[in-house]
């Protein structure tokens, strides 16, 4: 085929490609400074010209179809192409650039991640950093996010994965709270304590995991629960009962102790997880490789429970 026989319009391509980022035509067309009708009419020629829908219009929003998951990558690619040829014109050409979307858990995305996305944006000044800052899990496959970090191995064919350590979360409390309980604190005597809890489809595997533990706890010890882990350990600093947080943070805030010194009651591993397609861009692989080097043995960083 003659590449120069090929007609392709770039707006057009280009609304797709942001209507996916912004997630919904009306967003899309904020961000490009257009009408609504005039971007969709571009998406829509865009599906003629291709001859493939790119998106499932229902309910819920805009779902982007198979074809369109599988066209998606290669737009953005047109558009990282775009913006080194503009680089390369003003002088600022930077071999690793474009938008990177890293999707990694609360307690992760607030107090691990920031300090090394300075590290990152040092080192690849033309990286523009997206952060997911969730405990559900994203799903690569239908790029929601170029990189995540789990607590947990992934198994589908499509991803490549590298364990970058293990990871240990223990119990804390204020020490006010403690002095409450029956004394000396043992696991019988948590038996009597209040947990902050997560919400009620969590609190079964976080009661379970207790329980191999050698505690017996119940449901009706969880009187306050709460979605965000970050929340979670808010509410235990403020003494309402023992939380859960991993052991490298929870040993270092000073308003909590260790409900049992040197007892750990989870243990896990962290992965650093790509589509296995990503890892061919060359972007995408440069922050993956930084995010080994920076997190490989970095113990007790990743939340608990994993949802």
């Amino acid at each position: 085929m003659d590449w120069r026989t090929l007609t392709f319009d770039w707006n057009h391509a280009r609304a797709f490609l942001v209507t996916v980022e912004e997630g919904s035509l009306t967003a899309a067309a904020q961000a490009l400074g257009m009408s609504q009708p005039t971007l969709s009419r571009q998406v829509s020629a865009l599906e003629h010209k291709l001859g493939i829908a790119l998106f499932e219009r229902n309910g819920q929003g805009m779902q982007l179809t198979p074809g369109g998951v599988q066209l998606v990558e290669y737009v953005r690619a047109m558009g990282d192409a775009a913006m080194e040829l503009s680089l390369v014109a003003s002088g600022q050409s930077d071999s690793i650039a474009g938008r990177i979307c890293i999707s990694a858990t609360e307690v992760m995305a607030m107090m691990v991640l920031p300090a090394l996305i300075g590290k990152l944006k040092q080192r690849y000044p033309g990286i523009v950093v997206e952060l997911i800052a969730s405990n559900a899990t994203s799903d690569l496959k239908r790029r929601e996010a170029d990189i995540a970090i789990r607590s947990y191995r992934p198994t589908q064919a499509e991803l490549i994965a590298r364990k970058l350590t293990d990871i240990a979360a223990s119990l804390y409390a204020t020490p006010d709270y403690l002095h409450s309980l029956p004394q000396p604190i043992s696991v019988a005597s948590l038996a009597q304590a209040q947990f902050i809890g997560f919400n009620s489809g969590n609190n079964h595997n976080y009661i379970n995991a207790l329980n191999e533990h050698g505690l017996t706890i119940t449901e009706q010890q969880f009187s306050v629960n709460a979605d965000s882990h970050l929340v979670h350990w808010e509410l235990t600093k403020q003494g309402l009962g023992i939380g859960v947080m991993p052991t490298d943070i929870g040993d270092a805030e000073p308003d909590v102790t260790r409900v049992i010194a040197d007892r750990s009651f989870y243990k896990g591993e962290m992965w650093l997880v790509s589509h296995r397609e990503l890892r061919m861009n060359k972007r995408v692989r440069a922050v993956f490789d930084f995010l080994v080097e920076e997190l490989t043995g970095c113990v007790g960083v990743a939340a608990y429970p994993d949802r």
